[in-house]
């Protein structure tokens, strides 16, 4: 049956406890389910909602506007096609409003509805956001109906009945299928894009759990040639490329999941000396290879405004974060040190090996949405693979 709903709302947020949150629907039609996450970033709401770490996952924004910019072909960061393969669903306290800059070529409503990405807006999502923080991340329905149909009792049951993340390898899905070469440097005003250099420096194997082309972009201004692999790919095939570093991406789901094919592959490449550097869910998964555990988080870190400190360095930078998942740092053994902590709650943000040019972190370093300030572990890696030679 269909429940009744308050005048004019074509938008509803069923969560797996029974709370319905209703609203203006916004951007594709129909719905999907998905854990509800909060996201604190002001800008960059196009490279979240096309950052393939939120695949499976609602991204409710806290900054109430949303859209002014619009949208363009060169931000989008997921290398997939496939638009499940990142956020099945926005929640904003405003409806987003019409563009207003250079770049633009749609605005954020028509963009959404193309990429079949269903939007809710009109909510409080100061009140959704200390839920969330009170009680954790919910599993949840995002549907939109512009007739205001919808049968509530049938959302709920699909939010209880969705399993959740934990125990999900959806790297698989995020992956390529076939290894390819980027060849793109980041953006500079008023260049754009940077041309990669003639004759490369280093050559990195970019195993792709999900990877980001920020990542990719970033590879390519050290002066790499970024060859991707998919996530399956043996130790075997990486090492026979013969690479100069090896990098190991970001990406959606469990990664005790995914590790259970990936680790074993994982602690081959790190015997095998050649320089690595894991990013967020690649971080994760070095971590186990390495002998830690995983945990999942309650309300997880999601952002582009967290400060981490480099224990390294002393140094405090601010980052993007986008994880639900982390690495438990008292499970860390004796031959790893952190390097990395988050000053938010404590946890761990980043592992190297103190014998082996070996490193991860769990923030995103390619800085797309958010401040630049940990690009330079690019360069890290870059000094790595230059010592190894």
């Amino acid at each position: 049956m269909t429940s009744q709903l308050l005048s004019g709302a074509t938008g509803v947020l069923a969560l797996a406890d029974g709370t319905v949150l209703q609203g203006i629907g916004v951007g594709a039609t129909g719905d999907a389910v998905g854990e509800v996450c909060f996201n604190t970033a002001m800008t960059g709401y196009q490279e979240i909602l096309t950052d393939p770490s939120y695949m499976a996952q609602i991204v409710a924004f806290t900054f109430p506007h949303m859209g002014n910019v619009g949208t363009n072909v060169q931000d989008i960061e997921q290398m997939s096609g496939a638009a499940e393969t990142a956020a099945r669903g926005a929640i904003f306290r405003d409806v987003p409003t019409a563009p207003a800059n250079w770049r633009s070529d749609a605005d954020l409503q028509t963009w959404m509805a193309r990429r079949s990405v269903i939007g809710l807006a009109g909510v409080d999502t100061r009140a959704l956001t200390r839920r969330i923080r009170e009680q954790g991340m919910p599993h949840g329905v995002i549907a939109h109906d512009p007739q205001g149909r919808f049968d509530l009792e049938d959302l709920i049951a699909k939010a209880r009945r969705w399993t959740g993340l934990v125990g999900l390898d959806l790297a698989k899905d995020a992956s390529c299928l076939q290894p390819f070469v980027y060849d793109e440097g980041l953006w500079n005003w008023p260049e754009g894009y940077a041309q990669p250099l003639p004759e490369p420096k280093y050559n990195v194997v970019v195993l792709d759990y999900g990877v980001k082309r920020n990542i990719l972009r970033a590879l390519t201004s050290i002066g790499a040639r970024a060859t991707v692999l998919p996530a399956s790919t043996s130790a075997e095939d990486v090492l026979a490329r013969n690479p100069d570093g090896i990098l190991l991406s970001n990406g959606p789901g469990d990664p005790a999941a995914t590790g259970a094919y990936a680790v074993p592959e994982i602690r081959k490449l790190v015997d095998s000396d050649k320089p690595v550097f894991g990013i967020c869910l690649g971080h994760q998964m070095l971590s186990l290879a390495l002998g830690a555990r995983t945990v999942k988080m309650e309300q997880g870190h999601h952002g582009a405004n967290h400060p981490v400190k480099d224990l390294t360095t002393g140094k405090v930078e601010i980052v993007s974060m986008n994880h639900g998942f982390t690495v438990d740092r008292d499970s860390l053994p004796a031959p790893v040190m952190e390097t990395h902590v988050s000053l938010f709650d404590g946890t761990n943000a980043g592992v190297a090996l103190k014998d082996r040019p070996v490193f991860s972190v769990q923030h995103h370093p390619e800085a797309s949405p958010g401040p630049t300030d940990s690009l330079y572990l690019f360069e890290r890696f870059a000094g790595h693979m230059d010592a190894a030679r």
